[in-house]
């Protein structure tokens, strides 16, 4: 075809020029996410949001990403990279400047919504880049351009954090638009670029094969998780009820569009990606779904310290921003499974200890959660695009995809729930009346808990005689004994998902060494005419 251009013909300047650009529109993105965590409370209490609807918001930003990430790479080959890019960087200005003028929730919904659909887009587009402009060192670079996201976070926090100190008085609102800061620049830088086809389309491997990677497997894991998260939403905007059978309705709808996608492409899919795909869900968790806690959590942690709380978002995005960038020297020692599995060694003792640490303790606990952190989300990226690379940018941003999807569905949401069951537990042991008088009954996919109602229990607490509601106050209130508490269960509860890919992984290590190691497959681009 004229007019292609494939990453052999693109000079050593010019791959440099769209890697920096495609790292800067991740960036972006991370800046949308560090305004959510830092501001979330703010613009909450401003605008009298409910701490549900401050989290809706929160998912509004990721839950989209998915949508756009398969839907493009599923076109993408034949719409190009450039086009998308500019589709992002007006989504993401958009939902920088609109949040700017939000004064409702749906507005702020919105606008969140453009900033999660947008990330998608950049997503679909740098990953799939990345791979086949640097097809001998994948992951190596992979990681680096995902240094990105924690940039966005340590970068955007502070941004925050300074502008606030030095104009006490500044406005929620004006940080909204620093996201439309790197947004612009990489719009800017790009416009020189020639973007490179995909290393599957470089090669000749049929659309059909992409297709055939996924199969039913993965097109059915995807689609469940979709159409129940789709679902949520609409019942949540709308005036439609979501059956109490909504999680068993959306994995027959999800199997339904699975078996169909696995008919038509006559492929189950490759057993090991699908897994990788479900081990996604853990990983979410331990990263996403952790940071975005991770202020709540942290807090009665660093009060003793006098340490802003969302400092602990940009300690760990800053190890995990310098050890994402000098990735290199730590993958001649690893393969992606093997550093997967020695990651969740790391994150699993760091939660383990800030559960009870005290002291200097904390940071150095802080320290080892982060290091855990740090390579999971490339090094899966990494290992997809090395093992299964003729399905091209649909296996790339499938895994992510489902990735981002469980953050919102199950990854922050099920952290919420443990922390509302550990808030639970120590009212009751301790201030049964009011535990009886506010409990409700919470459920969270198929299962159920209870959960103590906030308004219930600041009315009751309200009507108690003085001295009595001192003590009560004590236990439940926002620095209360349960409160506390509740920031410690919670870290001890997360441990458990980083040593479930400890344990996994290590297995797949194993795997692969029995089979002579670990080795990358590469695809040979046919003689160009």
């Amino acid at each position: 075809m004229s007019g292609v251009v494939h990453a052999t013909d693109l000079s050593d300047g010019e791959k440099r020029l769209l890697f920096w650009a495609s790292f800067l529109a991740l960036t972006a993105a991370g800046f949308g996410f560090a305004f959510r965590v830092a501001m979330g409370t703010t613009y909450g209490t401003a605008l009298n949001l409910t701490s549900q609807q401050v989290g809706e918001v929160f998912g509004a930003s990721l839950w989209p990403i998915a949508i756009t990430m398969i839907g493009f790479s599923l076109v993408v080959d034949r719409t190009g990279y450039k086009l998308p890019m500019y589709g992002a960087f007006l989504l993401q200005a958009i939902s920088g400047i609109g949040t700017f003028y939000a004064d409702t929730y749906r507005e702020l919904y919105a606008f969140a919504l453009c900033a999660g659909l947008g990330h998608g887009i950049v997503e679909a587009v740098i990953n799939p880049i990345c791979a086949a402009v640097y097809p001998k060192e994948k992951t190596k670079w992979l990681t680096i351009l995902h240094a990105a996201w924690p940039a966005g976070l340590v970068f955007g926090t502070l941004v925050i954090i300074g502008a606030n100190s030095m104009v006490p008085d500044l406005r929620w609102q004006f940080h909204a638009l620093w996201i439309v800061v790197p947004a612009a620049l990489y719009a800017l830088l790009y416009i020189p670029c020639k973007f490179p086809v995909d290393e599957r389309v470089q090669a000749g491997v049929p659309y059909m094969e992409m297709l055939r990677q996924v199969g039913f497997l993965t097109a059915f894991l995807a689609s469940f998780l979709m159409v129940y998260e789709i679902g949520n939403q609409i019942d949540q905007l709308t005036s439609w009820e979501k059956p109490n059978s909504w999680f068993n309705v959306s994995l027959g709808i999800g199997g339904a569009i699975g078996a169909g996608f696995g008919l038509v492409t006559r492929s189950v899919g490759r057993p090991l990606f699908f897994l990788m795909c479900l081990l996604m869900i853990p990983v979410a968790t331990a990263e996403l779904g952790t940071d975005g806690w991770i202020k709540n959590l942290m807090t009665p942690v660093l009060k003793e310290w006098e340490v802003n709380p969302a400092m602990a978002l940009v300690f760990s995005a800053g190890i995990m921003l310098v050890l994402r960038v000098f990735a290199g020297g730590v993958l001649k020692l690893f393969s992606p499974p093997g550093l997967l599995c020695v990651s969740g060694i790391f994150s699993a003792i760091g939660l383990y200890w800030l559960s009870s640490a005290a002291g200097t303790a904390v940071f150095i606990a802080f320290v080892l959660y982060a290091l855990g952190q740090t390579y999971y989300w490339p090094c899966m990226l990494g290992f997809t695009s090395e093992r299964y690379p003729q399905g091209g940018a649909l296996t790339l941003n499938t895994v992510s995809a489902i990735g981002l999807l469980s953050a919102g569905i199950i990854g922050t949401p099920i952290l919420g729930v443990a922390f509302d069951q550990s808030i639970h537990a120590t009212v009751e042991a301790e201030a049964s009346a009011l535990a009886k008088a506010a409990s409700v009954p919470g459920g969270f996919l198929w299962m159920s808990h209870e959960k103590i109602d906030p308004t219930i229990a600041n009315e009751f607490v309200a009507a108690l005689p003085e001295a009595e509601r001192a003590t009560v106050e004590g236990i439940y209130s926002e620095e209360g004994k349960a409160q506390v508490q509740a920031g410690r269960d919670v870290l001890l509860y997360a441990a458990r998902f980083p040593t479930i890919l400890f344990l996994v992984f290590g297995l797949i290590a194993l795997w692969f060494r029995s089979r002579g190691g670990y080795k990358p497959i590469e695809l040979q681009a046919p003689p160009r005419p």
